[in-house]
Parts: C-alpha cells; structure tokens; sequence
C-alpha cells in the first residue's frame, strides 16, 4: 500500500533535481553566451538571451511549462530590483540640474514612438486593437546599459551625452506607466474585468496612484530603517527583503509591483542617509538573477514562430526607431534645445532590454492567450535592437562630435 506513495515521492524528488539541473544550465549557458558576446563587441543581455534560446523549445528544449513557476519568481524579483534602480536615478538634486527641457523631450520621445507604432500596428498592419495597444506601449524604455558601454569606451563627453541618460531613465519611468494604462484597457476590452466605461478610464489611473502611495510608504520605511543598520549583510538581507515586498503586495492589493519599487527606490536615494551604500549593495546581488532573467527570456523564444514574424518584425522595428527619433526630435525642438539633441539624441535612445522584457513576461502572465505573439515580437525587436542600438549610439555621438580620446 505504500509503495505507490514511495514512487510519487520519488517522482517530486526528480522533479526537483530537474529544476535545479535547469537552473544550473541557464547560468552556465547565460554567461557563456555573455562571454560570447563581449569578444563580439555586443552587450552582455544579447549572449544572455542567446544563450537561453539554446536551452530552448527551438534547440535543446529543456525549459518548458513545468518551470513557469520559478520563471514567475525570477521574472518578478529582477524586475522589482531593475525597478528599484530607475528609482534611484531621480534624485532630486539631479533632476532640478538637468531642468523641465530633459522631461519635456522625454514626454515628446514616449508620445512619439507609443503613437507611431500602435498605428503602423493598427492600421498598416492590421493587427488587433488589443495586440496593438500592448507593443506600442512596451516600445517606450530604452536600455541605457548598451549606450553607457560606448560613452565609457569613448569616454565621451558634451551636452548631448549629458541628456542620454536622464533620458533614458525618464522614458523607463513612463514607459512602465503607459504600460499599465495599456494593459488595463486590454483587460477591460478581453473582458477579463467587469465594470462600466468610467471604471474603465479610472481603474488605471486609480492603480497607479495606488502603487505610487504604496511605494512611497515603503521607501520611508527603508529610508528610516536602513539608516540604522551598520552591518553590511544586515543592509542586503533588508534591502532583498524590502524589494520581495513589492511583489509580493501586488498580490494582494491592486497596484503595480514596478511602480510600487520604483518608487520605493526614487524615495530611498532622495531621503536616505547613504543611498550608494544600499544601491551598491544591491548591484552585488542582482547579476546572478539578472542572468537568469535574461536566459529564460531567450529560452522562452520559439524560431519557428520568430521566422513566421518576417514582416510585421521590420514594421516593429522600423517604427520604434523613427518614432523615438521624431519624437525626441520634436521634443527638442519645442524646448529650443542644442541642435545636437535636435538631430542625434534620438538615435542614441534606441537599445531595448531589461524592462521591454520584464513587461512581456508580465503579458505572459495577466493576458495568457494574446502573449506568445507579443512576446515573440518584443524579443524579436530587443535581439535587433541590442545589436544596433549600441553601434547606431556610438554614430550619433561621433555626429555629435562628443567622442573623446579612447
């Protein structure tokens, strides 16, 4: 009678070693394909992603359904914590020295692509409303690390390098936003909420303001908390522990566990005593799940569907480019800005990574039957834009002629 009991037993044990088999190989192959990538000249999320496409359903096919719950625990713990750290970039003091002119452009830049690509969707492409609306609000966040490379490598400098990132972090921030709008009305419009036309245009907003407050609490509390810790391993036991907080809230209350880390984490830099400490301590704890974000975003990709993608992927992609350059364009122009932002600010705001990512697997998660195109999209669009964003960068800034002497 037992031993039926004595085989389940044995089978969950499997199952368990498979797990963390897979988990050992996504590291392994994730920072091999990193190391890959750097004699390339590429950055490292590009050989993350590749390598986790080995790992998957298109190669080896050794990540599949059965490991969708620990892929939601990695997804929602390195997007807590790369929310976390856009937070930290608007320090107050930052944002007064870089004036309204850097966020009126990046108002310009996200309207810009945002509308740009739902209509080439829409109506050029004659993709559903649903479809349309969610892609064109996950093309807003740049991936600043790919830019940072070629600034650093060049040791760049002048007024438009000093835009770039103030930029870059501005368009991630409302990227996230415009995100939720978008995947609110799609909820609404599935049918998967219940409620009239006003809750309709409420709810979203309602739910921002909701994680904002949330995040801001949050950050008092580890702005007076962290204040008090001296000891190094008690600083990052609390700051992972305040960062698993978000999601873990999210799933109680209705709010946003981006927004909520976000704002927790733009609190923190502006109110805590030594903020470079936590966000130091942080950054030593992030890469090994950062790699395994990454290689699961790759091993989910499937190149069968990617190869079925064809045109729609260059539309995509075209589309992004031309609406953040006319977009930051138009914004620079409004603002009466240096004829460089004018021109090539733009072109430098083109690399796509962490959060586009980070988004899709949210898609994955809250509008299951619509995601496996989005996501094949998004990745499709990150692998192109990883490659050339950070070679179309380095032309602008030599157009710019802020490159220094490497």
């Amino acid at each position: 009678m037992t031993h039926p009991q004595n085989v389940s037993i044995i089978g969950k044990e499997d199952d368990r070693l498979n797990i963390y088999f897979k988990l050992g190989f996504l590291l392994l192959f994730g920072l091999m394909g990193g190391r890959i990538a750097r004699r390339f000249s590429l950055p490292n999320v590009t050989g993350y992603l590749i390598g986790g496409l080995f790992l998957g359903p298109s190669f080896l096919n050794l990540i599949g359904a059965t490991e969708i719950p620990v892929i939601n625990f990695v997804n929602e713990v390195s997007l807590s914590a790369i929310a976390f750290n856009i937070g930290g970039e608007f320090l107050i003091s930052t944002i007064k020295r870089v004036g309204k002119d850097i966020f009126i452009i990046t108002v310009f830049e996200v309207l810009g692509v945002v509308t740009l690509v739902f209509s080439v969707m829409y109506f050029i492409a004659g993709q559903d409303f649903v479809f349309s609306l969610i892609v064109a609000s996950m093309s807003a966040a740049t991936a600043p690390a790919g830019t940072l490379m070629v600034i650093q490598q060049y040791r760049a400098k002048g007024v438009m390098t000093d835009a770039i990132l103030p930029v870059a972090a501005l368009d991630d921030a409302l990227g996230i936003m415009v995100f939720g709008l978008a995947l609110a009305a799609a909820k609404f419009k599935l049918g998967l909420v219940s409620g009239g036309t006003f809750a309709m245009i409420m709810a979203p907003f309602i739910e921002i303001i909701a994680s904002l407050a949330v995040g801001l609490v949050l950050g008092l509390v580890v702005s007076r908390i962290t204040n008090r810790i001296k000891s190094q391993e008690e600083l990052t036991s609390f700051v992972v522990a305040s960062i698993l907080f978000s999601p873990a809230i999210a799933r109680v209350l209705p709010v946003s566990s981006l927004l909520v880390s976000m704002m927790m984490g733009a609190t923190y830099v502006n109110l805590g005593r030594q903020p470079a400490r936590t966000f130091n301590t942080l950054n030593t704890f992030v890469p090994p799940i950062n790699v395994l974000f990454f290689a699961f975003a790759g091993a989910s990709l499937d190149l069968g569907i990617l190869a079925n993608i064809g045109f729609l992927g260059v539309l995509y992609v075209l589309a992004r480019m031309f609406g953040k350059v006319f977009g930051t364009s138009l914004g620079a122009k409004v603002t009466k800005s240096d004829p460089k932002l004018v021109k090539y600010l733009g072109w430098a705001l083109l690399p796509q990574g962490g959060i586009s990512i980070g988004l899709s697997m949210i898609v994955r998660n809250e509008l299951p039957d619509a995601a496996s195109g989005i996501v094949t999209l998004i990745l499709f669009s990150v692998l192109f834009f990883e490659i050339m964003g950070p070679i179309l960068a380095k032309v602008a800034i030599s157009k710019a002629g802020e490159m220094g002497e490497v």
